[in-house]
């Protein structure tokens, strides 16, 4: 699966692929099939998809009470609506029972590009990681999407899968040793001097800032945090005391989303230096992705900088 691939492509793919594997797979959207691509599921299987129109909060409610009839319910709409409009019944009717629904947020962050501010969400790691019990997964490429997409068909419990609009490279599919697994953090590279700790589309960037801070000698460990809700504790701890300084990379606001999980998890077990790299409390712009994520900072060569500041703060 070499070259490059929107996640929100691959995850309709995904739904297509194993939708007779799992014959009590539905998938809901609200008018946005097209752009969530679920619209390949709607044409394969149409009496297991639920176009709910522009009413994401009746949606949830609906897949909730499809879950109670013993199926798993997929809800796909963007981001911004999935965990901001429809929050409230995210909350009570999906988490609070914990009903086996996996919410899926699509169009994630601020590379959604020229849809513009209302439409980048740099919030949603931030609210759905503080309701709980609810699962948060953010795949970084196609191919740790659809291994994602199997899993969570295997999940029982509320979950909530961040999708991408851009097209990125694939990279997992061509790591040594790589295992996905829900709730374990996958490690793509190993160093010694820093570790970087990713998610979703910033993991393809981590990787380039890995080779930019190689060429001065730095050497860089990559972590591929893909859940960030329950957080991989083991592997940020080893993290912290194999090389003593932390950088956290996500396509969201720095803060209450992974650097927050890191940082939250560190300053009780294991306080070293921690450089948060990501959205800095603003809200997004119109533009294209290219030019948003580099208005944000979100490149290799300012991830790099962030390493090097963290270095720099070490004892």
């Amino acid at each position: 699966m070499a070259g490059k691939i929107a996640t929100r492509a691959a995850y309709g793919e995904a739904l297509v692929e194993l939708a007779e594997k799992y014959p009590k797979l539905v998938v809901l959207d609200a008018d946005l099939a097209n752009a969530t691509m679920t619209k390949g599921f709607a044409a394969a299987y149409p009496d297991r998809f639920f176009d709910c129109g522009i009413a994401e909060c009746n949606m949830t409610g609906i897949a909730a009470g499809m879950s109670t009839c013993g199926l798993k319910p997929f809800t796909d709409t963007f981001a911004i609506f999935a965990s901001g409009r429809a929050y409230e019944q995210v909350r009570n009717s999906i988490a609070y029972p914990h009903l086996n629904v996996t919410v899926v947020g699509s169009h994630g962050g601020v590379s959604v590009g020229e849809d513009g501010a209302t439409h980048q969400c740099t919030e949603d790691f931030a609210l759905m990681r503080e309701i709980p019990g609810m699962l948060v997964c953010c795949p970084c490429d196609g191919n740790e999407m659809k291994l994602a997409v199997e899993a969570l068909l295997n999940y029982e419990g509320p979950a909530y899968l961040r999708l991408a609009r851009p097209a990125t490279e694939i990279i997992t599919d061509e790591i040594e040793g790589y295992k996905f697994e829900l709730g374990k953090a996958a490690t793509l590279a190993d160093g010694k001097d820093v570790a970087i700790i990713a998610t979703g589309i910033m993991v393809p960037i981590a990787m380039q800032a890995r080779e930019i801070l190689a060429a001065d000698g730095i050497s860089a460990r990559v972590i591929d945090m893909h859940t960030i809700k329950p957080l991989d504790n083991e592997t940020v701890l080893k993290a912290a005391k194999d090389c003593g300084a932390i950088v956290t990379s996500e396509e969201h606001s720095v803060i209450g989303g992974l650097g927050g999980a890191v940082c939250e998890l560190l300053s009780e077990q294991n306080p070293v230096p921690v450089v948060r790299h990501g959205v800095n409390d603003d809200f997004g712009r119109s533009g294209t992705a290219n030019a948003v994520m580099e208005y944000y900072g979100l490149t290799a060569e300012v991830l790099a900088d962030k390493a090097r500041k963290a270095i720099s703060l070490k004892k």
